[in-house]
Formats: C-alpha cells, sequence, structure tokens
C-alpha cells in the first residue's frame, strides 16, 4: 500500500469540509428517488447540478446484444480501453465525462469504449452486469478489426470499478476467457455489497458517499436481498476467486467508507497471483476525481500512466 499526495492533505480536507457544508443545507434524500428526480440526477453531473459537456469526438453506437456504447479513438491507437462510469448502478451515462475520457484517449494512446449500461432500480441486477459483460465479450471478438490492437484493459470509477471486477470473473467462469484484459484500473470500488467494516463504520457525515447512501444503492441494485445473499460471489467479487484476473491498479482515500473494500480487494487478488498496486490517497473522499482538486490532476496523471504502459 501506498499513502499519496500527504502534501496536499490540507487544501483535500478544507474541500471535504466545505463539501459536508454545502450537503448539509440541502434536504436528505430518503427512500427510492421518484422519477422526476432521477431524471434530474441523471441529466447532471455526477456530484455536480449541471448537465455533463458532451463533446464532438465520442461516437455512440449500439453493439452486439443492443448494448450502446461511447467510443474515442485517437489519431494514435496502442491499446483499447473498456470504461464502466459509476453513480451506484442508478446514475451517470458512458457520456457524463467526455472532457476526461478523450483526455485519457489522446494522452495513452488508447481507443476508450465506454458502457452505457442498464440502470437500477428500472433495471436491478443482473442487467447492468450482464451489459458490460456483452461489451467486453464484443470487445474481446473485435477489438483487432475495429481498433487495429488486441491489448486490452478495463476499469471504472466506484460502481464502474464494480462492475470492472465482475466482468473479469463472468469471462473467465462463463466463457473461459483469461488475458484477453491486460489489466485493471478500479477506482474507489464497493467489492463486498454486504458492507465492510468501514462502510458501516463511516455513518452519516455528508460526504459523497456514506453508509446510509451505500445502503440504499445496495437496495436498489439488489432488491428483495438481505447482506447474507450480497455474499454470493457474483454480487461482491471480495468473495470470489480471483485466480486468472489481470494485474490490477487499485485507488481509495482515507476519507472514503469504501477504504476497506480496496484494502481487502488488494491483499485477496496479490494472494491469487497477479501484481496490484494499491494507493491510498491522504484526506480524500468518495468520487473524489469528479472534483476540481490537486489530487484530481495527479491521479488522473497516474492513471494514464498505468494504463499507457501496463499490458505491453
Amino acid at each position: 500500500m501506498t499513502l499519496t499526495d500527504e502534501d496536499c492533505l490540507a487544501e483535500t480536507l478544507a474541500f471535504n469540509k466545505q463539501f459536508e457544508a454545502a450537503a448539509a443545507s440541502r434536504p436528505a434524500r430518503e427512500g427510492t428517488p421518484d422519477a422526476a428526480l432521477l431524471a434530474t440526477l441523471r441529466r447532471n453531473r455526477l456530484g455536480g447540478d449541471t448537465p455533463p459537456v458532451r463533446l464532438p469526438h465520442g461516437q455512440d453506437r449500439v453493439i452486439a446484444g443492443g448494448v450502446t456504447v461511447r467510443i474515442f479513438v485517437p489519431d494514435h491507437v496502442e491499446g483499447v480501453y473498456l470504461h464502466f462510469h459509476g453513480g451506484g448502478w442508478a446514475f451517470g451515462a458512458a457520456d457524463g465525462q467526455d472532457e476526461r475520457l478523450w483526455r485519457l484517449a489522446e494522452q495513452a494512446r488508447l481507443a476508450v469504449v465506454s458502457v452505457d449500461y442498464r440502470l437500477a432500480p428500472e433495471h436491478p441486477f443482473p442487467a447492468g452486469p450482464d451489459d458490460c459483460e456483452t461489451a467486453a465479450r464484443w470487445l474481446v471478438r473485435h477489438a483487432a478489426a475495429e481498433f487495429g490492437t488486441q491489448r486490452l484493459l478495463v476499469g471504472g470509477e466506484s460502481a464502474g470499478a464494480h462492475l470492472a471486477v465482475v466482468t473479469l470473473l463472468r469471462l473467465r467462469d462463463r466463457h473461459g476467457i483469461t488475458g484477453a484484459f491486460r489489466a485493471a484500473h478500479l477506482l474507489f470500488g464497493p467489492y463486498d455489497l454486504s458492507m465492510t467494516p468501514s462502510q458501516r463504520a463511516f455513518g452519516s457525515k455528508r460526504l459523497l458517499s456514506n453508509t446510509d447512501t451505500l445502503r440504499r444503492s445496495y437496495e436498489l441494485f439488489t432488491p428483495g436481498t438481505g447482506p447474507e445473499q450480497r455474499r454470493d460471489p457474483e454480487v461482491s467479487p471480495l468473495f470470489a476467486d480471483l485466480g486468472g484476473l489481470p494485474p490490477a491498479r487499485l485507488v481509495v482515500g482515507t476519507e472514503d467508507p469504501l477504504l476497506d473494500d480496496s484494502l481487502f480487494l488488494a491483499g485477496r487478488w496479490q494472494a491469487a497471483g497477479a501484481p496490484v498496486h494499491l494507493g491510498v490517497v491522504a484526506g480524500a473522499m468518495h468520487g473524489f476525481t469528479l472534483f476540481p482538486l490537486t489530487i484530481t490532476e495527479r491521479e488522473l496523471r497516474r492513471e494514464r500512466e498505468f494504463l499507457s504502459t501496463t499490458g505491453r
């Protein structure tokens, strides 16, 4: 484990305090959002109040199985990054971070394929994972013809990191596919939906995610299930056999309720035989890369370096 960015701790904690104060001035959301609120939250940028910027560089495309993906192709392509967005399996979209994905495509020389998987509560588990699995299988079959390379990478943020691990496990267990994806990049993911100790202990602090918001997300994603059922390895990859998975980079902040998830998964991933780098960002809350912070720019640079150099 590497603790990073301690020199930015004062800035990071000050931002957390400002975020928490702003959140405290808004009414807390209880229960399942109604259709109007869901539509507003999905239209706006995660963690913000305005719609995201759509760039002309992104191409929306329907692939096999009717799954929609958003594709960014730079002038020079040396690999393909299969990306799953965050948003608690209920929010977010493939066009929710065009600027970041296009910059990653250009600077890491990667074609980026971001998946518009189906969202809960209208489409609960296993709909979202099914779409991610479909996109991954399509890429395994068609990457060489479509993008001129078979160097495949996978990853995502938050719920997207969970979906990335679930997808790798499904490829291995359902289709006998191992080694096709050469690296995984996993930002602050939830890997135990029965709730790790850090999730349960975090409490009601009004940062981007806390104990209550995580519990509600799990109820939307896996309705009618309890903690014991959510320990199913198909739902919570922390309980799966992790053999045969590629090298991984995991990142989480010290002020994230999902801290234990990355700590525990990194240990099990490495024990299963694959190289792992675990970065823990001092003072960072869940979803910190959404915000204009020094730690965000540093983390996005580290992400680009990992994805541009790993699996060659």
